[in-house]
């Protein structure tokens, strides 16, 4: 079958990992085509089948953390202008694939190219939900809400966090992301310029430098344990947030959306003398290697729900420290399978991580019940399968009406 995969992101991350792991453990079974804004997601994609790049891509908003509100209705403005990049990028697509069987939108905020989409192909579209709702009685919400229950063919979480999110007489597919353990061919060491302590607690972070990932409070709880003199080294993972400049970097400011840069944790790192613990490998797409190293890894976002990073981390055989209120099963089992602490607290992070650090005969029987609770939720051909289900599912249902 022919699938259309609209993607809104231009720099390779979480969503489009996961994409690439489902578009790749389905196989033969799907003809994959791509639309995305010109950038690296759009790059590895092409490895995968024919990609129609776009300027930008018009999203509408409304998971919980960045749902619109006082000022950042401004944001708005961006995707109003993105949007004849947006018609443009689909008409295009329409016209090199007119044989297309199915739509699917990699997250819910592609809801203008999601409504685009289903008139130009008229197939049947498949909604992606990776982030957590918002889930509030406003109109956005609402509309949003009716928009899932009368034109998506079908609705999948990517968690049972993601899910409870959603309005409850919606019927959702729960398919869990995955990750293929594969190393990269030709990878680098990662760790070529780093000297790790072999006696240290090994600590790590996957993610790009943002504050709402988390990684000052991780700063801060790393000056908490060194303090208190465990010998424990810090891993980060990721890139550099790029930085705004000009009027977007004042508008950015202006609506409290703007992106750190590793200075400002480079700075803090450095003020607290917490420079000779903390190693920095940059993104990489081989993130195998990095979780070979470490022994545990923190996930303290902002968001309150799990990410990617903890289940990759799994299969290695890694327990996570994770910054969620209400943890569910089928992601991490607390006390089991690593640590749920409240997201913005560096102190119950710091006490998380020195509680493994003193305990690292608990720390490995995590980490193997994690990597058991992995291998049943996130194997790639497992969950590929499901995926095709769905997509079955949908066209038997359009063919017969």
């Amino acid at each position: 079958m022919r699938v259309l995969y609209i993607h809104m992101i231009g720099a390779f991350g979480g969503a489009s990992r996961s994409l690439a792991e489902a578009v790749q453990a389905a196989g033969p079974d799907v003809r994959a085509h791509f639309v995305a804004p010109s950038g690296t997601a759009a790059d590895h994609f092409s490895g995968l089948g024919e990609v129609v790049e776009a300027r930008g891509m018009s999203q509408f908003d409304n998971t919980r953390y960045s749902h619109y509100r006082g000022l950042r209705w401004l944001v708005l403005a961006r995707e109003i202008g993105y949007l004849p990049s947006t018609v443009r990028t689909l008409l295009e697509a329409r016209r090199r694939w007119p044989d297309i069987d199915l739509v699917h939108v990699n997250e819910f905020t592609g809801i203008i190219p999601w409504l685009i989409a289903r008139r130009l192909f008229k197939v049947p579209v498949i909604v992606h939900v990776r982030s957590v709702a918002n889930d509030d009685a406003s109109l956005r919400t609402r509309f949003v809400s009716r928009l899932f229950r009368r034109k998506a063919a079908a609705v999948i979480a990517i968690d049972e966090t993601v899910k409870d999110s959603l309005p409850a007489d919606l019927d959702v597919d729960v398919i869990h992301n995955s990750f293929s353990q594969k190393p990269s061919a030709g990878a680098t060491d990662l760790f070529a310029n780093h000297a790790l302590r072999t006696s240290s607690f090994k600590v790590g972070f996957v993610g790009n430098l943002l504050r709402v990932k988390g990684i000052h409070e991780l700063v801060e709880a790393a000056r908490i344990v060194r303090d208190a003199g465990l010998d424990v080294e810090f891993i980060i993972v990721g890139g550099d947030a790029a930085k705004p400049k000009g009027l977007r970097a004042t508008i950015a400011r202006m609506l409290g959306v703007a992106q750190d840069s590793g200075e400002e944790v480079r700075e803090a790192i450095a003020t607290h003398g917490l420079a000779p613990i903390f190693h920095f490998t940059g993104a990489t797409k081989d993130i195998a290697q990095a979780y070979a190293k470490m022994d545990v890894l923190c996930f303290p976002s902002h968001f309150d729900a799990p990410g990617r990073p903890i289940f990759e981390a799994a299969f290695a055989g890694i327990p996570s420290i994770v910054a969620v209120r209400k943890p569910k099963p089928d992601t991490i089992v607390d006390g089991v399978t690593g640590i749920a602490i409240p997201p913005r607290d560096a102190q119950a992070l710091a006490a998380a991580i020195g509680q493994l650090a003193c305990d690292r005969a608990r720390a490995g029987s995590m980490g193997e019940n994690a990597r058991s609770l992995a291998e049943r939720n996130f194997d790639p051909a497992a969950n590929a399968a499901k995926l095709v289900a769905v997509y079955r599912r949908v066209l038997g249902r359009s063919r017969s009406t």
